[in-house]
């Protein structure tokens, strides 16, 4: 379907904070004939502010679809996670054959509504199945094979995985890389010591809590081996709330930068904030990476930035073990202390070498940029 004046209509589907993202970088790279809408299945959808028309039902979970964390499901449901589902499939019924294309972005959710009310030849990218732990499954390989018409994977066993079964299925590249956020911030001319680290404590609700941690880890260094500190904000986070949590004061200092949040301190350390819009200015600034996110600790691990991420109980060990495997060294894990954050900090902060070998490490786990140009390219052919 094309509209009156011959623009092509394409439909984004995300599923997550990261995934809107991304969909907002292939929107922006999208030409002048293709009309774009987005629907963010969960949460405000903040990343399309300015790129695109947001449509379809905001809907709101606890764990805003995270599933990295234990017993997330169930909170879900017995927060009313189920009365998000009928407006959703409700929509997806309601819009089919209006839309030349519908770009699923996101993991399986995403595929299957689109199966089950109806839709076919969905055009999928997965920024979830990482190809270092689990293939995609029977019952998955059937979904897919049913209701899209073209795959682009993370790696190339997987798009091997599905074209064996008849998928126009390929791998060409991570666009988890080419689609990390720059804004107006300049990180650099914020710099005063030897080194830095960016925090990254995610975009749900658990993330003043690890804000917290980690400024707890940060605060056990001695002086001289205190970096400085960049805070990437995702959106919908309170800024106030995260310095309740962490015992810190917001100062008045403020840029005309647009990308510009401020900065936090308790006297000793001082925590430069600037919107998750503007993390790649933040990490082309940075040594390493504190972070509990999702998406952007692939971007900074292939970005050559070594991360240092605490699980805890809460955590699904599963999905755990199969991040780890592909991130391998370049993730350093610790418990849920301060004091083990501070000691793998130490160690890194200390270690030029180890920096470096880390750093090789990620990027080559994670992969090339490249999977964008080649998105764009498959779908306005």
């Amino acid at each position: 379907m094309a509209t009156a004046s011959g623009r092509r209509r394409f439909l984004f589907v995300s599923n997550g904070h990261g995934e809107d993202w991304i969909s907002a970088a292939l929107i922006r790279s999208l030409p002048g004939y293709v009309a774009a809408e987005a629907y963010p299945m969960i949460g405000a959808g903040n990343a399309y502010a300015d790129v695109c028309p947001i449509v379809g039902p905001r809907a709101t979970l606890a764990s805003e679809g995270w599933r990295n964390v234990r017993g997330s499901l169930r909170r879900d449901i017995a927060t009313g996670g189920f009365t998000t589902v009928r407006p959703a499939l409700s929509f997806l019924a309601r819009i089919r054959a209006q839309y030349d294309e519908i770009v699923v972005v996101g993991d399986m959710v995403g595929v299957l509504a689109g199966l089950m009310t109806g839709h076919r030849n969905l055009f999928y990218i997965d920024v979830y199945k990482t190809g270092a732990a689990r293939l995609y499954s029977r019952l998955e390989r059937l979904a897919i094979r049913r209701a899209c018409k073209t795959v682009f994977c993370r790696a190339e066993n997987l798009a091997a995985t599905l074209a064996q079964t008849g998928i126009d299925a390929r791998c060409a590249g991570n666009v988890m890389m080419d689609t990390i956020p720059f804004a107006e911030y300049d990180a650099r001319a914020r710099r005063t010591r030897p080194l830095a680290v960016t925090l990254l404590p995610g975009s749900r609700a658990l993330t003043a809590e690890s804000f917290a941690l980690q400024i707890a880890g940060l605060r056990t260094l001695p002086e001289g081996v205190l970096p400085d500190v960049f805070l990437a904000v995702a959106g919908g986070i309170n800024v106030d709330d995260l310095a309740r949590k962490a015992q810190l004061r917001r100062t008045a200092m403020l840029t005309a930068e647009n990308a510009d949040l401020g900065e936090l301190t308790d006297g000793r350390l001082t925590v430069h904030m600037a919107r998750g819009g503007a993390m790649g200015n933040m990490l082309a600034a940075s040594d390493i990476v504190l972070s509990q996110a999702g998406t952007a600790t692939v971007q900074a691990l292939g970005s050559g930035r070594p991360a240092i991420t605490f699980i805890n109980s809460r955590d699904r060990r599963s999905r755990f073990r199969d991040e780890q495997k592909l991130f391998d060294a370049a993730r350093t894990v610790v418990p849920p202390d301060a004091d083990a954050i501070g000691a793998a900090l130490r160690r890194l902060l200390s270690d030029e070498a180890e920096r470096h070998r880390l750093a090789d490490i990620g990027r080559a786990r994670i992969g090339e940029p490249g999977a964008l140009r080649a998105i764009v390219e498959a779908l306005v052919s």
